[in-house]
């Protein structure tokens, strides 16, 4: 398997990377095929400002889309087909940022257990539960995941492996089933970021180029989720924390109490530390508030260092900032309930 043909051109080499990326999914609801709709990619192309914006999905590409086009002056809904946006955050992260788009005059519908379409003259009803009536846009954007572009490479023939959602399978220094053959970024569905991507680079050189044995398994989850204000996250969640039977500790701070956010005028969302209460290692971060996404670098490193919650606690961050909190929500952790 070392050999890829590129048209009429048959290419051999001792190494192969894949690195295919990913486009946006496209369930097949009932009357998806009878409307136009928009996705992640065509709706950079958009020349016009819709009317009525219908964004299907409830999580980070959808919410920033939504955010965007209210502020540009659009009405907007949005569909969600769990119990709350943004399922991989705790509900209080999730709560909040419903809170933030509702806020700003975006309809949000969550628990729509029968999404389906249908044209309305020149616009587009989207049903979403029995017995409601259906949000009707100009314009409908779907935001419903991601899937892998590894369906037309003929992975099957060279006998590279591929997990159920069509994922390529790899190992902790991002190999594949067969030898020769890695995989990277967004087809391999260990990150699907645009850092992780660019980590699974390094992870690979490191290996081949330069005998270090870097692995996945080193990286620390870490994302943005760019509505405004930001939502940062590194680690692990209060509900993982809870699941996983250890003892932990917490510490919270609402942006009401950060003078930063109260200098800007943006006081909604918060801050939260998660603590193994044994070890006093950093489990996990999330801060929901301006700055966000930069603040929480002052905690991902830390987990990093595997340096303790103390370091944190004792540090002194300049004044006035957002992470200048962070220590003060290391002094205040309290048992994790």
């Amino acid at each position: 398997a070392n050999t890829v043909r590129v048209g009429d051109d048959l290419l051999t080499a001792e190494k192969i990377f894949l690195n295919t990326g990913g486009r946006a999914s496209v369930p097949d609801l009932p009357g998806i095929h009878d409307i136009d709709y928009l996705t992640n990619s065509s709706m950079m192309d958009l020349d016009v400002l819709p009317r009525h914006l219908v964004v299907v999905g409830g999580s980070y590409i959808s919410l920033e889309f939504a955010q965007m086009f209210r502020r540009f002056g659009a009405e907007v809904t949005v569909v969600e087909k769990s119990p709350r946006l943004t399922g991989r955050e705790d509900e209080d992260v999730s709560a909040a940022i419903l809170s933030i788009l509702e806020n700003e005059g975006i309809a949000v519908h969550v628990g729509a257990d029968d999404i389906a379409f249908a044209r309305q003259g020149d616009d587009i009803a989207v049903t979403f539960s029995a017995g409601k009536p259906p949000a009707v846009g100009s314009h409908v954007l779907l935001a419903l995941g991601r899937t892998p572009n590894t369906d037309d490479l003929g992975l099957e023939r060279a006998g590279v492996e591929v997990d159920k959602r069509g994922f390529v399978t790899v190992d902790d220094q991002l190999r594949t089933s067969v030898p020769g053959i890695w995989a990277m970024g967004d087809c391999n569905g260990r990150g699907a970021f645009t850092h992780t991507s660019y980590n699974d680079y390094e992870i690979v050189a490191a290996n081949l180029l330069d005998n270090d044995p870097r692995r996945v398994s080193d990286r620390i989850e870490a994302y943005a989720l760019y509505i405004d204000p930001p939502l940062g996250r590194c680690g692990v969640t209060e509900a993982a924390v809870k699941k996983s039977g250890r003892r932990a500790l917490v510490g919270q701070r609402p942006m009401t109490r950060v003078g930063r956010a109260i200098e800007k005028g943006e006081t909604q969302g918060f801050m939260k530390i998660l603590v193994d209460a044994d070890t006093r290692e950093i489990l996990g971060c999330s801060v929901l508030g301006p700055g966000g996404d930069e603040a929480i670098h002052c905690v991902l490193d830390l987990m990093y260092a595997k340096a303790p919650v103390d370091t944190l606690a004792r540090a002194v961050h300049i004044h006035p900032n957002v992470s200048e909190l962070l220590p003060t929500i290391a002094q205040e952790l309290k048992p994790l309930a």
